[in-house]
Parts: structure tokens; sequence; C-alpha cells
């Protein structure tokens, strides 16, 4: 719980801070609007990628580097016995926690003074790794069937992942075998990819007295 409401505040802290510095002078977005009105559409764009998928300002016409941050928030998603998608809070907090104590020669892995069982970082890696093969395979088929540019693409598949909603406007002009794609990318995000290899994996044998 610790975890995930820490790495929720930092999300929502950035991902307000960096939205509302990209789009600060675009006259298509926060442009026009007045100080108060930036920050509070900049904080609700920042929140709605890992959650519910609405949208403020007009998410075609944000700057290619705001919509490739909002691409890295829906990866991320929301926060484990949620609704939302993504690969969930925690698992990325994991998988920072684990780099950091690469970084610094750190055998263990210690949060808010407790050890994490090397089993979590290792299923936190697993679940990002899954995650990463699925967005990057789709993406790249989609490239294949649709004449649209990547970024764009990259988006709608996260956004699938995710199950957020966002799209910069190219759902209606997809091709059918592009929809087909997107739903199948809906479907393994909101069941997760790696739920039936969980599920098989239940079904541990008597541990061996003799290891490598």
């Amino acid at each position: 719980s610790r975890l995930a409401l820490m790495v929720t505040a930092l999300l929502i802290v950035i991902g307000t801070l960096g939205i509302l510095a990209l789009e600060n002078n675009n006259v298509k977005t926060l442009g026009p609007m007045s100080g108060g009105e930036k920050i509070l559409n900049a904080w609700f764009q920042a929140v709605t990628p890992r959650t519910a998928g609405f949208n403020s300002v007009a998410i075609g016409e944000l700057t290619s580097s705001s919509i490739f941050l909002l691409v890295v928030l829906m990866f991320i998603g929301a926060s484990p016995g949620s609704t939302g998608g993504g690969i969930k809070t925690t698992t990325f907090g994991l998988i920072m926690a684990a780099l950091w104590s690469l970084i610094r020669g750190k055998d263990d892995v210690v949060l808010f003074g407790r050890k994490v069982p090397v089993l979590n970082i290792v299923k936190a890696f697993c679940v990002a790794f899954a995650a990463m093969v699925l967005v990057v395979g789709m993406t790249f088929l989609l490239t294949i069937t649709e004449k649209v540019g990547f970024l764009p693409l990259l988006f709608e598949v996260t956004s699938a992942f995710g199950t957020v909603g966002l799209s910069t406007g190219i759902t209606p002009n997809l091709s059918t075998l592009g929809r087909i794609l997107i739903i199948i990318t809906m479907f393994a995000g909101r069941v997760g990819p790696l739920t039936i290899a969980t599920a098989l994996g239940r079904r541990r044998r008597t541990p061996p007295t003799i290891h490598y």
C-alpha cells in the first residue's frame, strides 16, 4: 500500500509538471487557458491515462513529447486491486527499487526498512517484459497493416493494453485487421499477460531435495 501510494504520488506530480511544461505554449491545448486552468487540466490529463481515460484537451493536438509521456503513464497504469490496466504502480516501483539497489551495489532490495523477496522482483520484471513484448509486437504489426505514423499507433496500442480509452483520433480509420489487433490487445491487457502462466505455475510439484 505504501509503495502504491508513493509511486502514484510521484507519477501525478511528474505527469502534471511534464504536461504543463510541454503544453504551456501549445495554442491548441493549454496555451489559451489561464494559469489556474492550465494547472487543473495538466493535473487531470496526468491522472486520467492511468485510470478512466477521459480527456479535457484534444489528445490529437498534443505535442509528440506529451503523447509519449502519456504512453509511459498508460503503460504503468493503475494500482493493484483496481479496475485500471497497465503493469501496475507496484510493479513499476519494484523495478525502480531493484535498479537503484543494483546501481548502489546492494545485494538486497529494501523498501521502507523491509527486504523485498527475490521472487517478487522476478515477477515484476516478468510482468513488465511480457507487457512490453505485447505492446511492441502489436505496434509492429499495426505499422504493417496501417498507413499511420508510428507514435499514434504506439499510443493506440498502449491505450488498448491499459484499457484506457484514449485515442489520438485514428481509431475509426483503422483497417479491419487493425481493429482486430486492437481488440486482441484490449483483451490481453485486461486479462493480464501472465494470468494464464500464473495459473499454470500454481500446479507445483513436490520440491526436490537436491537443488542446483
